[in-house]
């Protein structure tokens, strides 16, 4: 078929009867010759189950049990006497009831009931035929009793003659046996171990119960109406997946899974589990309207999670993925550093200093690797780094900041040197122009793996006299850094603007994001637009701590909780990434006690100087930005005004309205500096340093 739909009619009628006529008759777009995609897709399940198969799974399984039986076996073994005791005092009530019940069995009680029935109803026949059937099982059941009183009685007596201390064994055996019968129904001597809580088993209809409870108006329609009509069904069966349930359900045209996951406090409230145990999610394998709902049997937080493989033994290649953490069903999660800038942000004691610290131990292990690491904090978290630290600070006064300033210095020529070593690199050697494993390995060329971290970021950004040219720097390395094989890692409790800044947050790959208080600060780490699409690091609470959202490895963020190494086992795999590293022949800068160089780097002050001419008194901030951006490009290039005034305020030059005339010739006044107050502030500022 040509044609799907008629085109309007475009000529007035003058009544609707001429306008009927005028329409032309629609054309049907079904064609019923339009041939089927011939596409079927299956899904094959596993013929071993998935904890078979994984050496991990089978362990843990294997040590839950056994570490269940060992438990059970110390906490009863421990209560044997008391158990002993009690049942002792309850053999009495169990002979008693051993008498009646033998009574009752060998006198056939059980059977009066009929026989009085038969004599009320007067029906001699079957009275008789009971009778007879009493009087059989009274002679079987009193000669079983007999024997068993005289072998009993008899067994007795000859273990009392031959072997009398087994006499007392099966006499206490005996007790023992009679107190068990003796114990109350509801009031049992020997109680469980553990007390289990039973769960409830997920089904289609809490499914669909939880559902219907977020308040969305397409799911409820489509529940109400049976589901099919609106595209809204279960596409396989619900299964166990890991510690927990799954569900895959398509949704309702026009729904998609954040509009779920926006309301997954209410779901959870819906399916009656904590909000811990239950993560909805997209397929990314599906189209966009597919649903995974998975709901773990415990939260996230009370999960046990596997070791980090990497704790006691292995290396890394940071050009290749790396187990980091788990996801909600404790499956690993791998995390690639290479060609990537890092940001991690969440409020305090939310796990942030130990997740940086756990992705500087990943760079610590790969011995070709340089490792840097500031702690703003003060507080020696990332002390255990030390011994493999080519440079190290941890601290907030100003000698700690001017020992960064220094290391940063450093790094911003290395971040050049390495641009001109790439640069007249061969293509057969350096086809996409950015550092590949292969040159990282060769040690003539330097272009080695370069990691810096920083725990409280906001401290050098926003300090005055060394927050500028620390921002600038951090700045260049975030957008060049990765392709030349340096990656930052900026780390806050206050992800804001002025503690992240916008040139960093912006080109940042990989994020991480803790529990925040608000939209703005999840935003600022997940990017722009991720509250609004459901990721949210607000939903976490103060005990979810080391659980964050991750970007950037991968399609789709992804719940990641970190793996836990604590300072005694960091300091184990920083033992085994220096050995390693002695063995490469890679131990340099603070790890053998050498500090950076003092070099005076960017200049501000001088260079402003050298942009403002002798005849000229004063001059605007914008086109002091300019002439800085074609004197130093690398260092100024994305200066502007603002820059300018920020840069020159730690060192009393002050900004004022002044005048000036534009490129037309035109005269305005604008804000800007005098030369006269530069010149006075190099002037104190050399005479500070003479003095020191």
């Amino acid at each position: 078929m040509t044609d799907t739909l008629a085109p309007p009619n475009t000529e007035a009628a003058d009544t609707p009867t001429e306008q009927t006529e005028a329409r032309p008759a629609p054309v049907p777009v079904d064609s019923p010759k339009l041939p089927d995609p011939g596409i079927t897709s299956e899904k094959r399940r596993p013929i071993i189950a998935p904890w078979l198969r994984s050496r991990r799974d089978l362990a843990a399984t294997m040590e839950r049990a056994a570490g269940h039986a060992w438990y059970a076996t110390a906490y009863h073994g421990l209560r044997a006497p008391w158990y002993a005791a009690q049942l002792g005092m309850m053999a009495p009530r169990g002979a008693a009831r051993l008498v009646v019940d033998t009574n009752r069995w060998v006198w056939d009680r059980e059977a009066a009931p009929l026989r009085d029935y038969a004599v009320r109803a007067e029906d001699v026949e079957e009275y008789m035929r009971l009778s007879r059937l009493r009087a059989g099982r009274v002679r079987l059941r009193g000669l079983v009793t007999v024997v068993a009183c005289v072998f009993g009685l008899g067994f007795a007596l000859w273990l009392y003659v031959m072997a009398p201390a087994y006499l007392y064994v099966f006499a206490a055996g005996g007790v023992l046996t009679l107190g068990y019968f003796g114990q109350q129904p509801d009031a049992p001597v020997i109680g469980p171990a553990v007390m289990r809580t039973e769960l409830q088993k997920l089904t289609g209809s809490i499914v669909l119960r939880a559902l219907d409870s977020i308040g969305n108006p397409k799911i409820s329609a489509a529940i109400k109406k049976g589901g099919d009509m609106n595209g809204m069904r279960f596409t396989s069966e619900i299964t166990r997946d890991g510690p927990g349930y799954r569900a895959d359900l398509d949704l309702p045209y026009g729904v998609v899974p954040e509009d779920v996951m926006e309301e997954r406090q209410a779901l959870a409230s819906g399916l009656r589990r904590k909000l811990g145990c239950v993560w909805p999610s997209g397929d990314p394998d599906e189209h966009e309207g597919r649903l995974v709902l998975w709901v773990g049997d415990k939260p996230m937080n009370e999960t046990t999670k596997p070791p980090w493989p990497l704790l006691r033994e292995g290396d890394v290649d940071l050009f290749k993925p790396v187990v980091f953490g788990n996801d909600q069903r404790m499956r690993d999660l791998f995390v690639t550093l290479m060609f990537a800038s890092v940001v991690v942000g969440s409020i305090p004691r939310m796990g942030k200093t130990f997740l940086l610290r756990l992705l500087l131990l990943i760079a610590a292990l790969d011995p070709r690797a340089w490792v840097l690491a500031f702690d703003f904090k003060g507080t020696g978290d990332l002390g255990p780094l030390e011994p493999v630290c080519h440079r190290y600070r941890s601290g907030e006064e100003d000698e700690d900041l001017q020992y960064v300033l220094h290391a940063m210095r450093e790094l911003k020529q290395e971040l050049t040197r390495r641009a001109k070593v790439i640069r007249h690199l061969p293509k057969s050697r350096c086809p996409e122009s950015k550092v590949t494993p292969a040159l990282a390995s060769d040690k003539s060329l330097g272009l080695h793996p370069i990691v810096v971290g920083f725990d409280e970021c906001q401290v050098m950004f926003e300090h005055e006299k060394y927050g500028a040219e620390l921002e600038s720097i951090c700045t260049d390395i975030a957008k060049r850094g990765p392709a030349l094989g340096i990656v930052g890692m900026f780390a806050t409790q206050r992800p804001d603007a002025k503690s992240l800044p916008p040139g960093i947050s912006a080109n940042a790959v990989l994020r991480f994001c803790l529990k925040v208080m608000g939209h703005t600060a999840n935003d600022m780490v997940l990017g722009t637009g991720a509250y609004k699409a459901g990721i949210r690091a607000t939903m976490f609470s103060r005990s979810d701590r080391g659980i964050c959202w991750m970007s950037g490895e991968g399609d789709d963020p992804l719940i990641a909780a970190s793996a836990f190494v604590d300072g005694p086992a960091a300091e184990g795999v920083v033992a085994r990434a220096r050995e390693a590293r002695e063995a490469y022949g890679n131990v340099t800068g603070h790890a053998i006690g050498q500090g950076p160089s003092e070099a005076r780097g960017m200049d501000v002050l001088g260079d402003v100087l050298k942009c403002v001419g002798a005849d000229e008194k004063a001059v605007w901030c914008e086109r002091l930005a300019a002439r800085l951006a074609e004197l130093r490009p690398d260092a100024y290039g994305e200066w502007k005004g603002e820059n300018v005034t920020a840069a020159l305020k730690p060192w009393g030059v002050k900004t004022d309205q002044v005048w000036g005339t534009t490129d037309e010739g035109e005269g305005k006044n604008r804000r800007g500096i005098k030369r006269a107050d530069v010149v006075a502030a190099i002037t104190r500022r050399d005479a500070d340093r003479a003095a020191a």
